[in-house]
């Protein structure tokens, strides 16, 4: 039997009727109580996706909650960020005390702003560069006062300033988000450690059996082996070396073409090759970008 395509819900208002909650406020932004969902038997919590984004705070647990191919424990809380488009399923329903707020709201909210620009800079609206964020209890405070104070702002009558003030405040729950990520980052002291040290024996052993029959590693290979998502694979990186991933994996493969360029009798094209490029010319012209020399320069450095 051919499996069902994910269920589409295309409206806010309709995201309320199948949490069995009333009408909206405002038709382009929701800010809803966890408390008050009801997800019911519906087939549909199964598979299925929207066309707005998604901010979401939540504590207890109510069922097992998956997006994209990634599964989520809410049972010590957490913060999630997701876009439209993406896919979602709820299972294992239970009925079990859980608190906090979910904040949706349509693209259209934001698209004459300056936010519905930047919103593609904030990395962690995608299960491919996101990662779930653990918030401390003052974080928590500041994250559900934000929300509540956008939440009455919508209960309010709707007038000229009303946009303009709940946009401001969704940018500022944003940048207080991004703020307490790059804080999770850096307190993550022996992951970070763990995660050079898996690193650089991937690229080690990349370089060694597979550069020369697949070419250069990349960013999405080593964020697949690693379980993690490229976008943050890159923050992580940033925060312990300044640099991105793809800078790093260059800096590596630099560093490898420094020892065999010192240590083998190997062309210089051999060791394009080697280490995966497709053409010499490529090697040459990264090589001298990151050690203002060439290939043969530096070589010669030794002699």
């Amino acid at each position: 039997m051919k499996k069902a395509p994910p269920y589409k819900i295309t409206s806010i208002s309709e995201l309320h009727r199948l949490f069995g909650m009333k009408k909206p406020d405002h038709p382009l932004i929701s800010v809803i109580d966890f408390e008050m969902l009801k997800f019911g038997d519906s087939e549909i919590w199964k598979s299925f996706y929207y066309d707005f984004y998604c901010v979401a705070c939540k504590k207890g647990s109510s069922g097992k909650f998956k997006y994209g191919q990634r599964n989520y424990d809410f049972d010590e809380g957490m913060m999630s960020f997701t876009k439209p488009g993406q896919i979602f399923s709820v299972t294992n329903v239970r009925d079990e005390p859980v608190s906090g707020f979910m904040m949706v709201f349509k693209p259209e909210l934001i698209r004459n702003y300056g936010l519905g620009k930047e919103i593609r800079n904030y990395s962690f609206f995608s299960y491919s560069t996101a990662e779930a964020l653990h918030l401390s209890e003052k974080e928590d405070e500041v994250i559900t006062a934000l929300f509540q104070q956008i939440q009455h702002e919508i209960k309010n009558n709707i007038d000229q300033f009303s946009q303009d003030l709940i946009v401001s405040h969704i940018e500022l729950l944003l940048t207080y988000a991004k703020r307490f990520h790059n804080r999770q980052l850096l307190t993550r002291n022996s992951e970070s450690n763990d995660l050079l040290a898996k690193l650089e024996q991937l690229l080690t052993d990349y370089l060694n059996n597979k550069a020369a029959l697949v070419g250069m590693p990349t960013v999405q290979y080593l964020s697949n082996e690693l379980n993690m998502s490229p976008g943050y694979l890159s923050e992580m990186l940033r925060n312990l070396t300044g640099q991105n991933a793809q800078t790093y994996i260059q800096g590596f493969v630099i560093d490898r073409a420094k020892e065999l360029l010192s240590t083998t009798n190997l062309s210089v094209k051999e060791i394009a090759y080697y280490l995966g490029f497709s053409y010499p010319q490529s090697f040459s012209t990264m090589f001298k970008k990151n050690t203002k020399k060439t290939a043969l320069q530096y070589r010669t450095s030794f002699d």
